[in-house]
């Protein structure tokens, strides 16, 4: 037997005793990592979990020992390679800092090293190239799974922290573009209020050139009369956004009769539908006894009823209440209009859509506001055209919306909205029946 083949033979039954003793290996492994003050995450993990893919790397390092043929080692150290970036990502997931990664491979490689100096001392007639090619490969093993696992754990590190990263900014832009929204939305309120002031103004100053005796114009009333609705309404819904912005607005939850509340409502809006040519229907249980807040509940109602009777020129507007679900305690409002629907995707948010949908009406109202406001006859002052030729002449609806998304919010209801052009607009906002006391 030459000496290659001398070699070759120790290798291999190297390996043979590293395989016998891989439980003692582990074992003295785990011990010396808990042991460690600075290992700590190990501490929480089971047997299997703390040995992870170190046996399969054990197994290479064995196969590495024995192999004869470059082709056979090129293949031991790819499976090394892989499992030690198994390991990382295992280490990574279990929550270890990057320092207890490498403090991990320190005593693997001490526990090699004592293992091959017992049997280097138990053989003394061992030749010095046997223990010499042992160490030489079992510490190109330990480089590479050192190398390999922590290379991979820094790997995810950096990728999870450039996620972190991306949905920071990926927040921040979202809140810039709620603050645009925002001033947006207020930028309309106030062309709103200036221009309802202009038409109030206007019509003081044609009732006052009719002379003090003269009846003023019934046609001048009305449109003082709606105006200064208008003006009410808007003031009211912008108190109310200042009020939820500033969180000083807060649910008062008392049992109520959802289905009186609802009922009521509808009853002191017939005349506005009827005003129009709209039906409005309600139905549902004549009684829905719920936990919640009664005035907010029916603002929510009263806003997306208004939003149906503004966009609606044909039809009606139905009003529906019922429990959701038996068993599940939450009750469901129904607005449904006829009109000619939102005219936007209804795979968008719902806040999308909103937003979309206030803004198409405002730009109508901001068109019919302007061209009235250029003559000295009131009476000029064009009527407000539905998505064609909206029914209630009541600016600020964006406000009125989305007053409805926040209050849904404040009461932890779920807003659905529901829409098909040339088909009408159904929202559906779903309550809690009961609150919790905490």
């Amino acid at each position: 037997m030459d000496q290659k083949e001398l070699l070759e033979l120790e290798l291999s039954a190297l390996a043979a005793h590293l395989h016998a003793r891989r439980s003692a290996i582990l074992i003295a492994w785990s011990r010396a990592a808990q042991g460690d003050p600075k290992l700590t995450t190990s501490a929480a993990l089971s047997r299997a979990q703390f040995y992870d893919h170190i046996p399969n790397m054990l197994d290479a390092l064995e196969r590495r020992l024995r192999s004869t043929y470059l082709r056979d080692k090129l293949d031991a150290t790819q499976d090394e390679a892989a499992n030690a970036q198994g390991h990382g990502l295992q280490r990574w997931q279990q929550g270890y800092n990057e320092q207890e990664v490498m403090r991990e491979w320190v005593w693997i490689n001490a526990c090699l090293a004592d293992e091959l100096e017992a049997y280097a001392a138990a053989r003394p007639r061992l030749a010095p190239e046997v223990m010499s090619s042992a160490w030489r490969l079992t510490s190109e093993f330990l480089v590479t799974g050192m190398s390999e696992s922590v290379a991979q754990y820094a790997h995810l590190q950096r990728a999870d922290a450039s996620a972190r990263l991306r949905a920071l900014e990926d927040a921040h832009r979202q809140l810039a573009a709620l603050e645009q929204q925002r001033a947006e939305a207020w930028r309309e309120a106030t062309h709103d209020l200036r221009g309802n002031l202009s038409i109030v103004q206007n019509v003081a100053t044609v009732l006052q050139s009719k002379g003090s005796r003269t009846p003023p114009p019934e046609a001048s009333l009305r449109m003082l009369e709606r105006s200064v609705a208008s003006l009410h309404a808007l003031l009211n819904d912008l108190t109310t956004q200042a009020r939820l912005d500033a969180g000083h607005e807060h649910r008062e939850v008392q049992p109520f009769d959802a289905a009186q509340a609802l009922g009521g409502l509808c009853a002191s809006s017939q005349p506005i539908a009827a005003e129009h040519a709209l039906y409005l229907k309600s139905e549902g249980p004549a009684s829905l006894l719920v936990e919640g807040d009664r005035v907010k509940v029916c603002r929510i109602a009263q806003n997306l009823l208004l939003n149906a009777l503004q966009y609606t020129k044909h039809g009606g507007i139905k009003i529906t209440w019922q429990e959701a679900e038996a068993g599940a305690e939450r009750w469901m409002l129904c607005v449904q209009d006829s009109g000619p629907g939102l005219g936007t995707d209804v795979s968008a948010p719902i806040s999308v859509a909103l937003d979309a949908a206030t803004r198409d009406m405002q730009k109508i109202e901001k068109r019919a506001t302007e061209a009235g406001l250029g003559g000295d006859d009131p009476a000029q002052a064009p009527t407000l055209e539905s998505r064609s030729s909206p029914r209630v002449d009541r600016p600020g609806e964006g406000i009125g919306l989305a007053i409805v998304k926040r209050l849904c919010e404040l009461l932890d209801a779920s807003l659905e909205l529901q829409t098909e052009p040339g088909k009408g607009t159904t929202f559906r906002v779903t309550f809690p029946s009961r609150y919790s006391k905490g």
